[in-house]
């Protein structure tokens, strides 16, 4: 998965016309850290989509325009629209992500 180090590098992949998510997390958030231990899998369910990583604090401007005010959350994007957002309270399990992502298109 890609580590976003640069607005650009984010602003560059949403652009893209193939779905790309967005995982908005922290180095010290413990759901984050949660989620680290189950995302492999859910990636390798769904290679069809470009994945990559925010620091939201290092982002906190991006973090604010996308409306991210928990961590860790999923954002989805094409073509430089946001399509869907998995909030943090729903970002536990693996079941709820395979479930969120199955539900965009």
């Amino acid at each position: 998965m890609k580590q976003i180090t640069a607005e650009s590098e984010f602003r560059e992949q949403i652009q893209k016309d193939e779905l790309s998510v967005g995982i908005f997390t922290t180095t010290w958030c413990p759901d984050c850290k949660r989620l680290d231990m189950f995302i492999d899998e859910v990636l390798e369910e769904n290679k069809d989509k470009a994945w990559f990583k925010v620091d939201k604090d290092e982002f906190e401007a991006l973090s604010e325009e996308n409306q991210v005010m928990g961590i860790p959350s999923l954002l989805v994007y094409r073509n430089g629209e946001k399509l869907a957002h998995l909030h943090s309270a729903n970002a536990k399990t693996p079941e709820a992500i395979k479930e969120f992502l199955n539900t965009v298109k």
